[in-house]
């Protein structure tokens, strides 16, 4: 048995569909790190149901990043690849995200506008925009990258809804995005939203050979001062034109 005020989102669970639906009604965010990401904590909020015809690729977009820019966070973290594990500190006031790392000292700054993104590196001296031939790079040799923080994709102008599918019991839109320019280390991302609560509950990345080449998923969530929270989210980066996972890491948000 589970302690109180933890949730974990599995495929046989025992709880029914109504339960599961009264959790995602009080979560938000989830894949960024999926900001961040690439979140990197996921609260989930309620989003009004869309009815029919169904919504375009770009109001559910418009609608997840509206509510991604309303959280205030302040949360402990860490990402966990084996025996690497590199802990974090969350702070988010509105649109503004700061991740703080430690040994060495690092802390990224993200802005969530509405028309794109900005990730900077916060220095003694302020802030400088993070340079874009680093953004590939993995964070502290973990499977996330500093692209998968800053949640460019969503803002990506070429998007289509594919339709409907289930993740986890959960019945979601999926949607595909298409990079605008090979500055991204992914061609086109999938993502699984969830019709009524909005949260982003799966997201694949291909690589410009078409090839599946990463996977975050959101694998738990948790209570904290009646507000769900993401609790683990599982980041997979697989042997492109296989299904092979050479590395699993964990993003996970501690009380």
């Amino acid at each position: 048995m589970r302690p109180n005020g933890e949730a974990r989102m599995t495929n046989d669970e025992g709880s029914s569909n109504v339960q599961m639906t009264n959790l995602l009604f009080g979560l938000r965010h989830s894949f960024v790190i999926w900001h961040s990401t690439f979140v990197i904590c996921l609260a989930f909020a309620m989003l009004p149901l869309f009815a029919d015809p169904p919504p375009s690729a770009k109001d559910i977009l418009a609608s997840a990043r509206m509510m991604e820019s309303r959280q205030q966070i302040d949360l402990q973290g860490q990402l966990r690849q084996d025996n690497t594990v590199v802990p974090f500190h969350l702070v988010q006031n509105g649109p503004l995200i700061r991740y703080a790392f430690a040994n060495p000292d690092e802390v990224l700054q993200l802005r969530l506008g509405e028309n794109s993104s900005r990730l900077d590196l916060v220095t003694g001296d302020g802030t400088e925009q993070f340079a874009a031939s680093k953004l590939e790079q993995k964070i502290r040799a973990t499977g996330v990258t500093y692209e998968d923080l800053a949640f460019k994709f969503l803002y990506w102008p070429t998007a289509r809804v594919l339709g409907e599918e289930n993740v986890r019991t959960r019945n979601c839109w999926k949607l595909q995005l298409r990079a605008p320019s090979r500055e991204s280390q992914y061609s086109n991302v999938l993502l699984w939203i969830d019709k009524a609560s909005g949260a982003l509950m799966r997201m694949e990345g291909y690589d410009w050979n078409a090839q599946l080449a990463k996977r975050f998923e959101v694998v738990s969530a948790q209570k904290i001062e009646g507000r769900w929270f993401l609790k683990q989210m599982r980041v997979e980066e697989l042997q492109p034109g296989t299904n092979h996972v050479q590395s699993r890491t964990y993003l996970e948000i501690k009380r």
